[in-house]
């Protein structure tokens, strides 16, 4: 939808491409899946199949019907269902279309094994759990996969696990050496590393990995930035000024009078709420950029509308070009910043976005 009000979102599809390309130097011996699940992290499922669409090595995804789109737009690439099977349906499609399906409990084996006819090899992801505690087989559960997997040899096995703490100090090696005591002997593929795991484990660099937020240009790590990693942020929102006010000190600012004006202040109204997908609990201070001068956020976020200083951007009035997050023309933002700011991260802010906020997109 094509809208007057000045929100808009660019998607850069040669910044997924670079974030991409990226991680298959810093793996270089690795397949890489490329993550477009929820909807590419916001950023449009088919605008990431077009940066990556002679790319990748292959796609992730949730979605059997999604994956299954894809296949029929032409996708010859391996496709993942991350969250396996759901349904004797899913099966038969799997099937059909060729697509690799984690399994990750006994019920989703006993399905695939009922209601799938295999008449050629079926590539399938056994998900160990290894302490992240969501979905994989524990100790007790994996022997009883092993003797129903060897029913049906036309299954072509890799193992796979997901790391709890890559980005933080505790690392990898305890679930490392889990996965290596479930796995005994396994001599096949394995898919281990996520974005975090990629960039600073290179022991879990295996025939897989599977990037997801660095694809978008968001960093893993809360002490190192993107722009640090050499990643491209792919999703820019730009507003402008709508509104601008004179403020006496002792004046106070939005819904709640959470901002009070210290000293005489000049403050500009930014046509984005949390109606947009800006987070309504980012607090004053949160880092903003007008007419080329990075500035912070006042008072609580509305709807439809925020607040910000200009009292040093005197240059800056209605029209005054604003970047909420990305590299936009009125300077950058990174979103890990704002996300940080308003205590969640950089995932949550692009699956946020609205639907009502008009999408522009770079080609590669």
């Amino acid at each position: 939808m094509k809208t007057s009000r000045p929100i808009r979102a660019r998607i850069s599809g040669a910044a997924i491409r670079h974030n991409y390309q990226l991680v298959k130097k810093l793996a270089p011996h690795s397949k890489a899946w490329a993550v477009i699940k929820a909807n590419a992290y916001g950023h449009g499922q088919w605008r990431a199949l077009a940066a990556l669409r002679d790319e990748a090595d292959g796609f992730a995804m949730l979605e059997c019907e999604n994956a299954v789109a894809l296949r029929e737009s032409g996708v010859t690439q391996p496709i993942l269902l991350l969250e396996g099977i759901f349904s004797a349906r899913d099966v038969r499609a799997v099937v059909e279309h060729r697509l690799t399906t984690v399994i990750h409990c006994l019920e989703q084996l006993e399905l695939l094994l009922q209601a799938g006819k295999f008449e050629a090899p079926l590539a399938v992801y056994l998900k160990l759990n290894t302490g992240m505690n969501r979905l994989g087989f524990t100790a007790a559960s994996l022997p009883r996969a092993w003797e129903m997997l060897q029913q049906e040899p036309a299954l072509d096995v890799t193992l796979m696990t997901h790391f709890a703490e890559a980005d933080g100090e505790r690392g990898i090696d305890w679930q490392m050496a889990r996965f290596s005591a479930l796995a005994g002997d396994w001599s096949g593929a394995r898919c281990l590393a996520n974005s975090a795991a990629i960039i600073r484990h290179p022991a879990t660099h295996t025939e897989w990995v599977r990037p997801g937020i660095v694809l978008y240009g968001a960093s893993p790590f809360a002490d190192q930035s993107a722009a640090d990693l050499g990643l491209q942020p792919a999703m820019t929102l730009e507003s402008a000024i709508i509104g601008v006010q004179e403020l006496a000190a002792g004046e106070r600012v939005g819904y709640g009078g959470t901002f009070t004006a210290e000293r005489p202040m000049r403050i500009g109204v930014v046509a984005c709420g949390y109606a947009d997908g800006y987070p309504r609990h980012a607090s004053s201070g949160t880092p903003i950029a007008v007419q080329g001068k990075r500035t912070r956020t006042i008072g609580r976020v509305s709807m439809d509308m925020l607040a910000c200083d200009l009292t040093d951007i005197p240059e800056a009035g209605i029209g005054a070009p604003v970047t909420l997050w990305g590299e936009g023309i009125a300077g950058t933002v990174p979103a890990d910043e704002v996300a940080s700011a308003a205590g969640t991260i950089a995932y949550e802010l692009f699956c946020a976005l609205a639907p009502r906020v008009p999408l522009a997109v770079d080609e590669v």
